[in-house]
């Protein structure tokens, strides 16, 4: 492992000189790595792995056609490469549990009863295991119980590693049962193209994850999107000076900038007037939105969130409920008028007018 100072506080990590993919190969040479679930993380890990050599197989159900023509499309062979979720279990030593959260509860009297003394349950994210008062997936003592998470979406996981990098991911042992658990962790870790990995637990990770989501990466970064738009709009300026005053600058300049050098940098980069501004009201924003995430933070620690998720997401109108909140988003003057501005980006202007 790489010592690493992340801000004064020295952490384990590890990267791919200590761990390299030849290693991860070997470790993985005698294991069938078995992807449940072809829908959001999945298909990016079985296509890396794939791609990095490793002996790889996708679970799936044959009737949800859209995910199982995908995987068809994607190359995947049913009763070659591609089998019905049972079957998959049944020939895999490392079982890759990546189907959503409210479908692994839902799921697991099928998986449970095929899994075998000695193998891997793998997870890329806590919360089936966290929760199982809730979701009722409680592992067998047999097997190991593991985790990567990818910090990025699956569509992140592939196009960084068709580009030649990787993601960043976490990883935890939950039950070690075999004693090679943290090392088949790792070496999975490695193959579906990890930049580099940092421990945690299944706890710690569910708990920042949920946090996270509702918070600055998606909820909280909606939300105050929304704000500044409409106290735009109500003070006369028009869509497209407030969309861009909002989200453009910010997506197509601003937030690479920090990516690549920090906030600072981005700070000791822009206008003088900029960055007074920003210095000053960032403290008054932190305030007030602190005790907003410390709400978010308990909830998600009480099981409340979950069990929103899971009720919600179990209900048989749950794919119509959520277009129509997704739909409202779409139809907004803020992001009507997004879909305008992102249309006359140069790149878009030059394709559509063919230069």
């Amino acid at each position: 492992m790489a010592k690493i100072d992340f801000g004064g506080v020295v952490e384990d990590v590890v990267t791919r000189d200590e761990f390299p993919l030849e290693k991860a190969r070997e470790v993985l040479s005698d294991e069938v790595v078995a992807v449940l679930g072809y829908g959001v993380q999945g298909p990016a890990q079985a296509l890396n792995m794939k791609d990095n050599g490793i002996n790889v197989i996708v679970g799936g159900s044959p009737e949800r056609k859209r995910s199982w023509e995908k995987a068809i499309k994607d190359g995947w062979e049913p009763g070659k490469t591609l089998f019905p979720l049972e079957e998959a279990v049944e020939k895999a030593t490392i079982i890759q549990y990546l189907v959503s959260d409210a479908a692994q509860m839902i799921l697991w009297p099928r998986i449970k009863p095929r899994l075998k003394e000695g193998d891997a349950l793998y997870f890329s994210h806590g919360f089936a295991i966290v929760y199982n008062d809730q979701t009722g997936v409680v592992p067998p003592e047999f097997v190991d119980v593991i985790l990567v998470a990818p910090k990025g979406s699956g569509r992140s996981v592939r196009a960084n590693f068709l580009a030649g990098s990787g993601i960043n991911s976490s990883y935890a042992v939950y039950q070690d049962y075999t004693g090679r658990a943290k090392e088949r962790t790792i070496a999975v870790g490695i193959a579906i193209g990890s930049g580099y990995l940092f421990p945690t637990t299944f706890q710690n990770e569910v708990y920042s994850d949920l946090t996270g989501e509702r918070g600055v990466l998606m909820g909280a970064l909606a939300g105050i999107m929304e704000a500044q738009y409409n106290v735009l709009r109500e003070n006369g300026h028009t869509p497209s000076e407030a969309f861009n005053e909002t989200v453009e600058e910010l997506t197509q300049s601003l937030i690479r900038l920090v990516g690549e050098n920090g906030m600072d940098w981005m700070y000791a980069n822009c206008s003088t007037t900029a960055q007074r501004g920003a210095l000053d009201w960032r403290h008054r924003f932190r305030e007030a939105v602190l005790p907003v995430f410390e709400e978010v933070y308990h909830s998600v620690v009480s099981g409340e969130e979950t069990r929103i998720v899971l009720e919600a997401n179990s209900a048989p109108n749950y794919k119509e409920k959520l277009e129509a909140e997704l739909r409202e988003m779409r139809e907004s003057e803020m992001w009507r008028a997004g879909a305008a501005v992102r249309a006359l980006r140069p790149e878009n202007w030059r394709i559509a007018n063919g230069k």
